[in-house]
């Protein structure tokens, strides 16, 4: 069997310096071959510092003197100036790299290196303007100086300096910050959440809130982002509302970039203290200006109309009257607010529109009014009777039909079907209210909605079908329920429905 070799003998792996036993060929820790592990010197070679061949441990042939003592464990002897002797490197330092080891230290002025004076391994350095004296020679017999060792003593502190590699270009070290605090964090402005998160309570609308996209800008005037330019989501995209014993949905649908329906609803009572509910919808003419504007405005001027005459005693059909009027004068007003010039070349053209339908209903009566093709239908709770279309469109397709000109079938399959003949707006031909009055003898449902449900439930049977049974009881749940029926079938329009259940009941009787 092959002996091991001298170097296996070692106390510690030369790469890891973990501890080793005795017969080991590789490193435990590390996996280093320990056979390829050169001899260890009989002493440690000395630096060349001047250009001359390093010295050997033992008397040259010119000097028959003693032999070299072994390297000193102290650093090499300094000047009175603090300054190495020359030859000698100072310790902790590059010998020629000119750079303090630590950050913070300064270079002596005489610490220079002599011409050829570097690392192992590493390019000779450009002279010095001042080169330092060559080492006077030894006398004869004389110990040759001893170099320290090219690194650091075991355990003591890194100098930064590796000298098993090139020398570096010389590279300013930066002072390290006093402080970790002089660096000012960016973090996001809680002043921006917290101003988030009150604006909805406080009704904040554009310019208030904060982009759900990016979290970080604010939204202008116009429902755009600052600062990523994303378009936030609309209040009115989608509405619910539940008042006493009805509810309204309205839903931006599928198809449109915003949702130009509105509706408003309400409860009031009689003079005799008969409870009584409101409900009216409006759909904005897309080919109009502002549709969105028109149909809000006349939503609200209606309901309010309503809302103030009933319990004065006016007829609830003379009611409906003259809140579809005050609808339409609100819409006027909108063309009003056009620029200058616009009212004067064409004061009438495209000015804003919309349609309106309304219901009022009673202990013991149903009134219906409208313009336009927005409808009214009556749903009865016995499924067993037939339900009904309380309304007429104002539109291309009724007028074939009226006239006896078309089916119905055929007058609605035509492309100009939906092309209304009657809308609230400042360029209507002649405002002509609709109004009818209905005594149920049962109780029922009033489905109020615009041509964005209806489309997908034309006639009276289709629209009784997709009304929930308990519409009545629960009308918020089925308003939702009917809203999703048209964006199931399409959703290519906005779709708004209000339920009103017959006969009216008091208020605070809602949805279960």
């Amino acid at each position: 069997m092959s002996q091991m070799p001298q170097q296996a003998a070692l106390s510690k792996c030369p790469s890891c310096e973990e501890p080793l036993e005795s017969g080991d060929r590789f490193c435990g820790a590390c996996g280093y071959n320990l056979s390829v592990v050169p001899a260890r010197p009989v002493d440690e070679p000395t630096l060349t510092m001047t250009g001359v061949p390093p010295q050997t441990p033992w008397p040259s042939p010119a000097h028959q003197g003693p032999a070299a003592p072994p390297p000193p464990t102290a650093p090499p002897t300094v000047g009175s100036a603090g300054v190495p002797a020359p030859g000698a490197s100072a310790p902790g330092r590059a010998p020629s790299t000119g750079v303090p080891a630590h950050p913070g230290a300064t270079e002596p002025h005489h610490a220079a290196s002599a011409p050829g004076t570097s690392a192992p391994g590493a390019p000779p350095t450009a002279p010095s303007a001042h080169p330092a004296p060559p080492a006077p020679p030894l006398p004869a017999g004389a110990p040759a100086q001893p170099a320290p060792a090219p690194t650091a003593p075991q355990g003591a502190p890194s100098t930064g300096v590796r000298f098993d590699r090139p020398a570096q270009p010389e590279v300013p070290v930066p002072e390290p910050p006093a402080q970790a605090d002089d660096y000012t964090l960016q973090a996001p402005d809680p002043r921006a959440a917290a101003d988030a998160a009150e604006a909805p309570a406080q009704g904040g609308g554009p310019g208030s809130a904060v982009c759900v996209a990016c979290r970080a800008g604010r939204v202008d005037d116009d429902g755009y982002c600052e600062n990523c330019g994303h378009a936030q989501p609309r209040e009115r995209d989608h509405m619910e509302q539940e008042c006493g014993p009805l509810a309204a949905v309205s839903d931006r649908g599928l198809r449109h970039h915003r949702n130009e329906d509105a509706f408003a609803v309400g409860t009031t009572t009689l003079p005799d203290g008969a409870p009584v509910s409101v409900a009216v919808v409006c759909d904005g003419v897309s080919s109009a200006t502002r549709p969105d504007e028109a149909s809000l405005a006349a939503s609200r001027a209606a309901n309010a109309s309503l809302l103030d005459a009933l319990p004065r005693g006016t007829h609830p059909q003379q009611a409906m009257h003259e809140a579809i009027l005050a609808a339409s004068e609100a819409v006027n007003a909108l063309a009003d607010e056009q620029p200058a010039e616009a009212r004067e070349h064409a004061p009438q053209q495209n000015a804003p529109a919309c349609t309106i339908v309304g219901a009022v209903v009673t202990a013991g009566l149903l009134v219906v009014g409208w313009v336009g093709d927005s409808r009214a239908y009556w749903i009865p709770v016995d499924r067993s009777a037939p339900p009904a279309r309380l309304t007429e469109d104002d539109s291309w397709a009724a007028q074939m039909v009226a006239a006896g000109l078309m089916g119905e079938a055929e007058a609605y399959a035509d492309h100009r079907a939906h092309a209304i003949t009657g809308w609230l707006g400042a360029d209507a031909y002649e405002l002509e209210p609709h109004t009818a009055a209905f005594k149920p003898d049962r109780p029922g449902v009033v489905v109020v909605c615009t041509d964005g449900l209806w489309n997908y439930a034309e006639s009276a049977d289709e629209m009784a079908e997709a009304v929930p049974a308990d519409a009545a009881a629960r009308p918020l749940h089925a308003a939702r329920v009917l809203v999703g029926h048209a964006l199931d079938g399409g959703g290519h329009d906005n779709v708004t429905v209000a339920l009103v259940p017959f006969p009216a009941v008091p208020q605070g009787a809602g949805s279960a």
